[in-house]
């Protein structure tokens, strides 16, 4: 009997354009393409975090249209950051039902960068809010957050699409997904801009540099959109959707290949 392949998803970040994420999960669940687990970093992590809670994605386009900027932006004395962070990390406990990571219905991993070691921190275990509260904490704009003595900020610092962590979790095949390009006509006339558009440019030369060893990569193309914006978010979803509709053929071809090598192991 051929033995399913575990399909792991690398969710790279992107601030706002990341909500494309949210299309490729749907049209990978349209067509009956497994999601045994997810790794994420930054609004990887957040929009992860929401699907491996076993929210429809009804609820999941609602809460995607409903994420603004008045949510989360609870401004503070620039010490270390503008953004306190406290009242996004409370809009995402709430819509993880106050849940801990291990007890998602999916496995998930959640990317965070020491600030002190300089290193990847990788979360499987404790409140998901908190985790991702540190994945998003883009330096510079959100302060820091702290856990377990490690002051932590955006793991799309030290890895923007954690493809090596999907397959330290177990997966036999992993699909990326890229949203975050640099926009090179973007506006830049405030120090939120120039930290974000800084990030895009570091990160790029990053994955430039660095092979990212995923079977597929999908890559919406939303660099038209800006990171920080949280404006157009159903357009954003719906390039993900029709990015990801142009690799379903290619994905249920790999995952067949995949089965007759095992079958073929098997047999030699």
């Amino acid at each position: 009997m051929k033995r399913e392949p575990k399909i792991g998803l690398a969710l790279g970040s992107g601030g706002a354009r990341g909500f494309a994420h949210l299309g490729v999960l749907k049209v990978l669940n349209d067509e009956g393409i497994p999601v045994n687990m997810i790794a994420g970093s930054s609004m990887g992590a957040l929009v992860g975090s929401f699907y491996a809670t076993g929210l429809g994605f009804e609820h999941l386009y609602k809460l995607a249209v409903m994420f603004k900027r008045k949510y989360y932006l609870d401004f503070t004395v620039p010490k270390m950051g503008f953004i306190a962070g406290n009242r996004v990390k409370e809009f995402i406990r709430v819509f993880t039902r106050g849940m801990n990571i291990e007890d998602l219905e999916i496995p998930l991993s959640i990317v965070a960068t020491d600030l002190y070691e300089g290193k990847k921190v990788i979360f499987t275990k404790g409140p998901v809010a908190d985790a991702v509260r540190a994945s998003i904490a883009i330096p510079g704009i959100f302060v820091p957050e702290k856990i377990d003595g490690k002051l932590l900020i955006d793991g799309g610092v030290v890895d923007r699409i954690p493809v090596s962590v999907v397959k330290e979790m177990g997966a036999d095949l992993v699909i990326a997904v890229d949203v975050s390009r640099v926009k090179k006509t973007e506006e830049i006339t405030s120090i939120f801009d120039v930290i974000l558009q800084s990030l895009d440019i570091m990160q790029d030369e990053l994955v430039h540099h660095r092979k990212i060893a995923s079977d597929i990569m999908i890559r919406p193309h939303v660099e038209q959109y800006s990171s920080k914006a949280f404006k157009n978010i159903k357009e954003i979803i719906e390039i993900g959707e029709n990015e990801a509709k142009k690799h379903v053929e290619e994905i249920k071809l790999l995952i067949e290949s995949w089965k007759g090598s095992q079958q073929d192991e098997e047999e030699y």
